[in-house]
């Protein structure tokens, strides 16, 4: 079983693993639905950090397994199994039939670096689903294709895979997506902003951080 969270509060453990998302997610008014963006970040945390931490890909999918068995029994009969994140996703409001694909994504992160149309593929199956499940949890009228570029320009910068230019580049293809997203499924992309911040190996101090998600939050814009 994965070690569990700690601390087991999740916002607070969110708050020092990922401090990009957890400070996005602050901008959400809506108390419940601010709590299942946290979930669903925790359990997409626990699954992308299994390809980093194994060497043997073997190891990586048995690991994958038992977080898709375990929503998969939490979908069955409620069991948590007693993972602080499984507990907090049994009262979530999110469609579970795309949470329970989320181990199974993963699994080809396990295979190696991808390049090109191969990886932006990856992206959108991986990082691009988490961030539409988020917008849409926000605003049901959200649409996949308005967080396509967001999520592929802060992945690619934050793996170390895009330059400055060409994080400009993808995030300027999908300033007209994102014109039309709804105000509210709007922090579920802020923090995107921050891709130019981690284009080339840099890494965004606190201030900086708040800076450009509450710029992105309050002008609806990706600097």
């Amino acid at each position: 079983m994965p070690d569990a969270p700690e601390p087991r509060d999740l916002d607070s453990a969110l708050a020092l693993e990922d401090p990009d998302r957890w400070m996005s997610s602050r901008f959400v008014s809506d108390r419940d639905a601010r709590s299942d963006l946290v979930v669903l970040y925790s359990l997409d945390n626990a699954l992308a950090a299994i390809p980093r931490k194994v060497s043997d890909p073997l190891i990586g999918e048995m690991r994958l397994a038992w977080w898709r068995e375990a929503i998969e029994g939490l979908l069955k009969d409620g069991s948590t199994r007693g993972h602080p994140v499984l507990e907090a996703l049994k009262a979530c409001r999110l469609p579970m039939d795309t949470v329970a694909s989320l181990p199974d994504r993963r699994i080809a992160d396990l295979t190696g670096d991808l390049e090109d149309e191969a990886l932006l593929a990856r992206i959108d199956e991986t990082d691009g689903v988490v961030m539409a499940l988020a917008a849409l949890r926000l605003d049901p009228a959200a649409r996949v294709e308005q967080v396509a570029d967001a999520a592929r320009a802060l992945t690619l910068a934050r793996r170390g895979q895009a330059d400055r230019a060409a994080v400009s580049h993808i995030l300027k293809r999908g300033r007209r997506a994102l014109a039309s997203l709804p105000v509210l499924a709007f922090p579920a992309v802020a923090h995107a902003g921050l891709a130019g911040a981690y284009a080339g190996g840099g890494r965004p101090g606190p201030i900086r951080r708040r800076l450009v998600i509450t710029t992105a939050v309050m002008t609806g814009r990706l600097l």
